[in-house]
C-alpha cells in the first residue's frame, strides 16, 4: 500500500504524499495506479529541454486492456515530502492544478504470475510532444529571451502554459531560425546569449516539473553575479560533529540532510580528455568574409578564472571567487601551467552570420574581438560543468529541490587520523544540482542527485614545485646505419 502522511504531521524522511496516479485514455476515461504500481521515476536536467519518466505497474485484472492503451494517453498526480506545504514546492502534474504528462511509449511486457502482467509506461511532458510535431522557421530581431518566450508560448510551437523563469540578456541580435524543432532552436539562441547582469556567457534552457529555465551558470551561483545565491539544501556525509545526528535538529530534518551514499561519477583529474576539451587552454579564431578580417583569442583557464562566478562564491570575502580545480607545472623542467597552452584546442568560427546586427559591438557575435574572446570562456565554462567535479548523491526525497538549485555537501576526509573531524575541504562545499531522479516505490522517495562544482574553498599548488626534471635531449639512432644498426649487431 502507497504510504502517504498529513503534511503538517508526517511520520519519518522518505515518506510522500501520493493521493493518486490517475491513467487517462483518449476518451477520458481513467484509473488509479496507486496500488498497482512498482516504482515512478522522474527525470530532470539542466541538460535536458524536457521532463521524462517511467512508471513501472502490475495488471492482475486487466485494467490495461481494458483502457486500451497505446501510447497517447495521460498520466496525472501530485506528489509531495515531509513538511512540504506551499503548492510551488509539489510536484503538480495534475489535471486540475498541474500539468499532466503524455505517455509515448510502453515497453517490457510481461507476464509475471497467472494472469499478472507487468509493464513500463514511458512519459514525457507536454512541450516534450510538441517538440516532435513543430518545426521553427522565423526570424528574429532584439533581446533573445524575448525569442526564447515566443517560441515557448506561441500557439504554432510549444504552445506551453509552463511557467517561465528567465534571465536577461544584454545583447540584441538578429537571429534566423533554419527550419529547427523548438527545443533545438531554443538551444541554438542559448549558445549566443549573454546575461544582462554578471560575467557569464552562454544559457541553459531546461525543464523541471514546476517550470521552464532560461539562464546562465552564473545564475545558479550567484544573485546578479555580486551576492552568495541561498544554498536550498546542506547535506552531509556522516555529521561533522555528531555521528549519531544533530542532536538539536528534528529527526526527520536530520535525515533528510544525511547522504545516504555519495560517489564522485568524474572530477577535474582527466586531464588528458580536459585538454583535448579546450578546458584550459584554448585558441579561438573568428573571421568575417565581408570585410576580410579575423582575430586570434587566447583563453587561458587560471588567467581568466576570476572574470566569471564560480559554485562556493562568496561576496563577504575579498577572494570571493575561490579557486580553480586544477594548476600547476606539466613538464616539471620549465614554469609553463597546463593552462598556457593555448593550441590545445583550436576551434574555427565566422562571425558573418551577424552582419546585419545594427549594435556592432555589443554582445556576443556582434563584434570579431568580442566574439572570440567570449566564445573560448563559454567553451571552457561548459566543460568546468560537464566535466568537472560532479557528485552523485542519494538522499530522502524533498519535493521542493530541482535542477539549478544551489547545495552545500560537507564530507570529512578519510585520514584515519582525522581526529578533528575536519572538513575536506577539496570535495566539501558549494554544488549545483545538475541532475534529479525522483525514484518513488510503494515504501520510500528516494532522489538521485547529480551535482557539479567548478572551483574549490583552499588553493592548490601554492609555491614553486620542488622538483624539476632536467632537461636533455633524447639520442638519435639511423637503424639502418652499419655501424650502430640492429641488424649488424646480431650478424
Amino acid at each position: 500500500m502507497v504510504k502517504m502522511f498529513s503534511s503538517d504531521k508526517p511520520e519519518k524522511a522518505g515518506d510522500y504524499n501520493l493521493p493518486h496516479i490517475d491513467l487517462i485514455n483518449h476518451r477520458g476515461e481513467a484509473i488509479d495506479l496507486k496500488f498497482i504500481f512498482i516504482e515512478l521515476n522522474l527525470y530532470e536536467s539542466i541538460y535536458n529541454s524536457a521532463v521524462t519518466g517511467t512508471l513501472i505497474l502490475t495488471d492482475a485484472k486487466n485494467q490495461i486492456g481494458r483502457l486500451e492503451v497505446q501510447g497517447l494517453e495521460r498520466i496525472a498526480f501530485k506528489l509531495s515530502s515531509p513538511g512540504t506545504t506551499n503548492v510551488e514546492d509539489m510536484l503538480d502534474a495534475s489535471v486540475e492544478t498541474g500539468e499532466p504528462f503524455h505517455v509515448y511509449k510502453i515497453t517490457d511486457r510481461k507476464q509475471i504470475g497467472p494472469g499478472v502482467m507487468q509493464y513500463t509506461l514511458h512519459f514525457g511532458s507536454r512541450e516534450f510532444m510538441r517538440n516532435l510535431r513543430t518545426k521553427v522557421s522565423q526570424a528574429y530581431n532584439g533581446r533573445l529571451d524575448i525569442a526564447v518566450k515566443k517560441i515557448l508560448q506561441e500557439e504554432d510551437y510549444l504552445d506551453s502554459r509552463k511557467k517561465l523563469k528567465y534571465e536577461k540578456t544584454g545583447n540584441s541580435n538578429k537571429i534566423v531560425i533554419p527550419n529547427l524543432r523548438p527545443f533545438d532552436a531554443i538551444q541554438m539562441i542559448a549558445n549566443q546569449s549573454i546575461p544582462e547582469k554578471g560575467d557569464g556567457v552562454g544559457y541553459y534552457f531546461y525543464q523541471t516539473i514546476k517550470c521552464f529555465h532560461f539562464r546562465s551558470w552564473e545564475s545558479m551561483v550567484t544573485n546578479e553575479g555580486k551576492k552568495k545565491r541561498l544554498i536550498a539544501q546542506t547535506f552531509y556525509y556522516m555529521p561533522l560533529k555528531f555521528p549519531n545526528g544533530d542532536p538539536t535538529e528534528d529527526k526527520i530534518v536530520s535525515d533528510m540532510r544525511s547522504v545516504q551514499q555519495y560517489r564522485f561519477i568524474n572530477n577535474f583529474h582527466d586531464v588528458a580528455a580536459n585538454t583535448a576539451l579546450g578546458t584550459y587552454g584554448h585558441k579561438v579564431i573568428s573571421h568575417n568574409l565581408y570585410d576580410k578580417s579575423y582575430i586570434e583569442s587566447d583563453y587561458n583557464y587560471h588567467k581568466q578564472f576570476q572574470e566569471t562566478k564560480h559554485t562556493d562564491f562568496d561576496n563577504s570575502i575579498r577572494d570571493n571567487n575561490k579557486h580553480p580545480i586544477a594548476g600547476g607545472p606539466v613538464d616539471y623542467d620549465n614554469e609553463k601551467n597546463i593552462s598556457d597552452y593555448a593550441e590545445s584546442r583550436v576551434s574555427l568560427q565566422s562571425t558573418t552570420q551577424f552582419l546585419h546586427n545594427n549594435e556592432r559591438g555589443a554582445g556576443y557575435g556582434l563584434d570579431v574581438e568580442l566574439d572570440s574572446s567570449l566564445k573560448g570562456q563559454q567553451i571552457s565554462q561548459q566543460n568546468q560543468v560537464l566535466h568537472g567535479t560532479a557528485l552523485k548523491l542519494v538522499v530522502k526525497g524533498q519535493s521542493y529541490l530541482e535542477p539549478g538549485d544551489l547545495i552545500e555537501f560537507k564530507i570529512r576526509p578519510i585520514d584515519a587520523d582525522n581526529t578533528d573531524l575536519e572538513e575536506d575541504n577539496r570535495y566539501s562545499g558549494q554544488y549545483v544540482i545538475t541532475k534529479i531522479r525522483h525514484q518513488i516505490n510503494s515504501e520510500i522517495y528516494t532522489m538521485v542527485l547529480e551535482c557539479a562544482k567548478d572551483s574549490i574553498v583552499t588553493p592548490q599548488f601554492a609555491g614553486e614545485p620542488q622538483y624539476k626534471a632536467t632537461k636533455r635531449k633524447g639520442d638519435l639512432e639511423d637503424i639502418y646505419d652499419s655501424s650502430t644498426n640492429i641488424y649488424n649487431r646480431h650478424n
